[in-house]
């Protein structure tokens, strides 16, 4: 069973799939073609950049640590791990960085996340929008919540099972289901207090939900007059046209909301023929702080 570093937790429903193979002979390309053929390229968005970023792909795979962020802590942990692997939702950049350096007075954040990665011997993948899309992904937030899938509102291509926005239903064991209950649902289910526009007493039946940014998800959401819509972030001024086109938001934050998605990548790891006491999780939860109000 998998662990989630820093947590001493096991990581849940990790387990290997009906198409492990020994993990001995699987090269650093074999993971990310494996990969590749569950989150494949033609699902992500042009400007992305998704696969392996960094690393060699001959060498054999010694471990794998899954996380959010390609972050200098991330490797460090991958390293201490004895994982070569570090596999994450986000890239290290879209934009090249325009020097990779240990210095962060030479090179930009990312280009010394490259730099260290590659002295370091850890293969940075990652596959970011086509993972998003993907179906499981599609699943991950509504079961979160206790809400029932309906359908994807956006669909990509042909496939009805891909796509931005889930369309659910509050359970009718659940109604009356306010805002201000969802909102709460909200904090528990994700440690952290939402930002959320809209009426408390509002009675909520349809919720979309939007991992990361919302985008244009906003505007399908108001033209289909869905009640709430759970997202990550959102502009401002697309929230505030949309509430007052009668539509609530909750945003739980971009990083809050994408982060179960690391778990999401072990268990593809695991499946592709990953050990699973070689695949960890790194927790990302605590990157940053609200520091508590103080009444005078």
């Amino acid at each position: 069973m998998a662990k989630i570093e820093g947590t001493g937790k096991d990581l849940a429903k990790v387990a290997g799939g009906t198409i492990a193979k020994p993990s001995e002979s699987l090269t650093v390309g074999q993971l990310e073609r494996a990969l590749l053929a569950r989150f494949p390229r033609a699902d992500a968005e042009e400007w992305d950049r998704m696969g392996l970023l960094a690393g060699d792909p001959a060498v054999p795979v010694t471990g794998v640590m899954t996380a959010l962020d390609p972050t200098r802590p991330a490797i460090d942990a991958a390293c201490a791990a004895g994982a070569n692997v570090l596999l994450t939702h986000h890239p290290a950049f879209l934009d090249p960085p325009e020097a990779f350096s240990p210095s962060r007075e030479v090179a930009p954040a990312s280009g010394t996340v490259v730099y260290d990665a590659i002295a370091k011997g850890v293969a940075l993948m990652n596959f970011h929008t086509a993972l998003d899309v993907s179906a499981e992904a599609v699943r991950l937030l509504p079961g979160m919540l206790s809400l029932d899938f309906q359908r994807v509102l956006m669909p990509i291509g042909d496939d009805p099972a891909k796509g931005y926005g889930q369309v659910c239903k509050v359970r009718a064991a659940d109604a009356p289901f306010k805002l201000s209950h969802l909102s709460a649902r909200c904090t528990s289910v994700f440690g952290r207090a939402p930002r959320v526009w809209g009426d408390p007493d509002l009675v909520v039946e349809n919720v979309v939900i939007a991992n990361g940014s919302a985008g244009n998800v906003i505007e399908e959401c108001v033209n289909a007059h869905v009640d709430c819509l759970i997202c990550g972030e959102a502009r401002y001024h697309a929230s505030l046209d949309a509430w007052q086109g009668g539509l609530s938001i909750i945003e739980v934050g971009h990083d809050t909301s994408e982060l179960p998605l690391a778990a999401v990548l072990a268990r593809a790891a695991v499946d592709a023929g990953i050990d699973p006491a070689q695949v960890t999780v790194f927790d990302q939860g605590h990157n940053w702080a609200s520091p508590e109000s103080t009444r005078v």
